[in-house]
């Protein structure tokens, strides 16, 4: 089990997440599951990931390819809202689940991932 929680006070936002992954009862090990995306003077966006890491980190590798990108719908420096941020995860998350959702299915591997994006 993975998890991530975000908890709005009236000061700001805290963020949390775990960082154990388990390919096993032997394969115990860590891996980050808090990530951000920052211009500085700008904007800063904190993406918190818990499921599937194929599918969380493919999220982020695609997240990360399309910084300064020419479609400013994918890009989280060009998107011109919190609704903008969120819509451009989600099209990350539906083409990493094009990409590899048939095949995982077809082997019956769990493909689910859950994700907390924050920032301004």
């Amino acid at each position: 089990m993975t998890y991530c929680i975000g908890i709005l006070l009236d000061e700001g936002v805290v963020l949390a997440s775990d960082s154990r992954t388990n390919a096993g009862i032997d394969r115990v090990s860590t891996f980050r599951k808090m990530f951000t995306f920052e211009k500085p003077g700008e904007r800063f966006f904190a993406l918190l990931t818990a499921g599937n890491l194929s599918l969380t980190q493919g999220v982020i590798s695609l997240l990360t390819e399309w910084l300064n990108n020419e479609n400013p719908e994918q890009d989280l420096f060009a998107v011109s809202s919190m609704f903008g941020a969120a819509r451009a995860v989600g099209t990350a998350l539906r083409e990493i689940h094009k990409i590899d959702g048939g095949y995982l299915q077809q082997h019956e591997v769990d493909f689910s991932g859950s994700f907390i994006l924050a920032g301004q």
